[in-house]
C-alpha cells in the first residue's frame, strides 16, 4: 500500500493521483439570531409565570426625555390605589430613576445595563424574582431609553408602549418603523407644549398606521393630567381590575 495516499500499488506510484477531497460547505451561524432565540425561550418563560399569577407585564419605551418616569410615577399613585403594582427600572447607569418611583412606596428593581441598550428576558426574569410581585399585579417594565434596540428583545410583557413627546418631532414612526410596528398602544406625551412647538398630530398619526394599520395613539400630558383617564382605560383593558 502507497505510504502516501493509501492505494493498492505497494511500490508506490508514481501515476498522477488525485488527491481532491470534498470539503464541506461552511455553515454561517447568526449571532443575532442565536442570541434572540435564546432571549425569546426566557421570554416565553416569564409569560408562562406571569399569566399563571394573572399579573399583567407592560412594556414602557422611549428616546431619552420623553417623559416615561414622570408618566409611570403618576400612573403608580393613581393605579396602585385599585391593585398591587410594582415597577422594573431599566438605565444604563444610576439609581435616579428607581428612587424617584421609590418616594411612591411603589416597590422597585432597578437594572443597570452599563454598556447595554436595552433590557432582556433574562433580566426582567430577575427582577421578578426579587419582586415577587403578589397574583393579580400590574408590572411596569421601563426599559432604557432608545427606540432601536428595545424593540428587538421579547420580555414576555402582555404589552408594548411607546412613549413619544411632542418635542420630539412628527416624523418619529418613519425613522424607527421596528419599534413603532412593534407597539400595541403608541403614547404622545407632553400635549401642554403643543402650541408652543413644531408637532403635527394628525400627520404622526398617519405615518404611524403606515407601519402598523392597528396602531391606536393616545396623545395625553403626564405633567398636566390631560387624558390621563385614557390611558387607564387601556391598561384596565388589558388586565381588567380585581373586583
Amino acid at each position: 500500500m502507497c505510504a502516501t495516499c493509501g492505494c493498492g500499488d505497494v511500490a508506490g506510484h508514481d501515476h498522477p493521483h488525485d488527491h481532491t477531497h470534498a470539503v464541506p460547505a461552511p455553515e454561517t451561524i447568526t449571532l443575532e439570531q442565536r442570541v434572540l432565540a435564546k432571549n425569546d425561550a426566557l421570554a416565553a418563560h416569564n409569560r408562562a409565570r406571569l399569566a399563571d399569577a394573572g399579573i399583567l407585564a407592560v412594556n414602557l419605551m422611549s428616546s431619552p426625555g420623553a417623559g416615561k418616569t414622570t408618566l409611570l410615577e403618576r400612573t403608580v399613585r393613581d393605579v396602585a390605589r385599585r391593585r398591587p403594582v410594582a415597577v422594573v427600572e431599566g438605565d444604563q447607569e444610576t439609581l435616579l430613576d428607581a428612587d424617584r418611583i421609590r418616594r411612591t412606596g411603589c416597590p422597585v428593581v432597578q437594572i443597570n445595563t452599563g454598556a447595554g441598550c436595552h433590557l432582556d428576558a433574562a433580566m426582567v426574569g430577575g427582577a421578578l424574582d426579587t419582586l415577587d410581585p403578589a397574583p393579580g399585579s400590574l408590572i411596569f417594565v421601563e426599559n432604557v431609553g432608545n427606540l432601536v434596540c428595545p424593540a428587538l428583545f421579547d420580555l414576555g410583557e402582555g404589552g408594548k408602549v411607546v412613549i413619544i413627546s411632542v418635542t420630539e418631532g412628527t416624523d418619529k414612526p418613519l425613522k424607527y418603523p421596528y419599534m413603532f410596528a412593534a407597539a400595541d398602544l403608541i403614547v404622545v406625551n407632553k400635549m401642554d407644549l403643543l402650541p408652543y412647538v413644531d408637532f403635527d398630530l394628525g400627520a404622526c398619526r398617519r405615518y404611524a398606521r403606515s407601519v402598523n394599520p392597528q396602531a391606536e395613539l393616545l396623545p395625553l400630558s403626564a405633567t398636566t393630567g390631560d387624558n390621563i383617564g385614557a390611558w387607564y382605560d387601556w391598561l384596565a383593558g388589558r388586565a381588567p381590575v380585581p373586583a
